[in-house]
């Protein structure tokens, strides 16, 4: 791919500008597409290694989530491209699930925690400066990070354990999922808090897709990891799916239009909420779990997050 570290990209008067992650697979690549259909849309998307397939006129840029240096690069090369021309929608949509929780980023943290929260939290406050005004940031979550309907939800928000876990084993790693995705909700939380997001008119949603078939999430998961999933889903999930419609699995084509219009604000919060959750393909807008709505615990999630990515206070 041809390196333009000093040049900006040409854009057309007009077009509203996507940054996204997670954009080549799954949902995340089915929102790609759909905004690609968009005439009024310039899209930049982070992704890992090379050759990867996206629409035309979609520019990649490389982005290795479980490296806080590859962030800061990716940042900065987003910067450099656009020069003046600010943001419209950026869309943190990018996140893994493993095995177990034995897994550690470039940086010493534990893996999904580094990739699905740490590093979306040093993007966000990297290129919110870089936003425009009434613009969007969408930030993709998940109702495991909910007891009242994942039992795997964490019960308290245990930074240090989670960064640097000290039990390990089977089922581990969904439970850092959903640790992690709690860490995504609680930062769009407080991120619709501040007083620059005021400023700006920014509006702040973080997305839940739903029990989801068709990702990619847990492709580095082992053989014997993946046939458990596939047999709860074909099993325990659907038989609960008869009383419980979060568990009623949803497509993959429906979840990726549905995050491409919470970003372009064809579908647009009430008052009040920030929080939509896919249930049954439909758009809800409930309350997150009592933690993530934890003020002090959004707090303490901020500030432990700034000294782990290592940013100084004026950015």
């Amino acid at each position: 791919m041809e390196r333009r570290n000093e040049q900006t990209i040409d854009f057309e008067t007009g077009k509203r500008v996507v940054v996204m992650t997670g954009g080549t697979a799954g949902l995340g690549a089915h929102a790609l597409n759909y905004l690609a259909t968009q005439s009024d849309m310039k899209m930049i998307v982070g992704a890992r290694g090379s050759g990867r397939t996206v629409p035309s006129g979609v520019e990649v840029l490389p982005l290795d989530l479980a490296s806080l240096a590859s962030v800061r690069a990716f940042a900065e090369m987003v910067k450099r491209w656009l020069g003046t021309i600010r943001i419209d929608m950026l869309i943190l949509n990018a996140g893994m699930q493993y095995g177990n929780n034995e897994r550690k980023s470039e940086d010493g943290y534990e893996l999904t925690f580094a990739v699905n929260h740490l590093a979306h939290y040093l993007l966000v406050r990297l290129l919110l400066p870089c936003m425009a005004d009434y613009g969007r940031v969408v930030i993709t979550t998940s109702d495991t990070h909910d007891p009242a309907i994942a039992p795997i939800a964490p019960k308290e928000l245990a930074l240090q354990e989670l960064a640097h876990p000290t039990k390990t084993g089977f089922g581990t790693g969904i439970r850092a999922y959903a640790a992690s995705k709690l860490c995504n909700l609680m930062t769009a939380q407080y991120l619709s808090k501040l007083k620059e997001v005021a400023d700006h008119h920014l509006t702040i949603i973080a997305f839940n897709p739903g029990f989801t078939g068709g990702t990619s999430l847990g492709r580095d998961s082992s053989p014997f990891s993946r046939m458990i999933v596939t047999v709860l889903i074909h099993t325990v999930f659907r038989l609960v799916g008869l009383f419980r419609p979060e568990y009623v699995m949803g497509k993959p084509d429906r979840a990726g239009k549905a995050l491409a219009e919470i970003a372009m604000g064809d579908i647009t919060p009430p008052e009040g909420r920030m929080y939509v959750s896919l249930v049954r393909s439909k758009a809800t807008w409930p309350d997150p779990s009592a933690l993530a709505q934890d003020g002090d615990a959004q707090e303490m999630l901020w500030r432990e997050s700034e000294w782990m990515v290592g940013i100084k206070k004026e950015v």
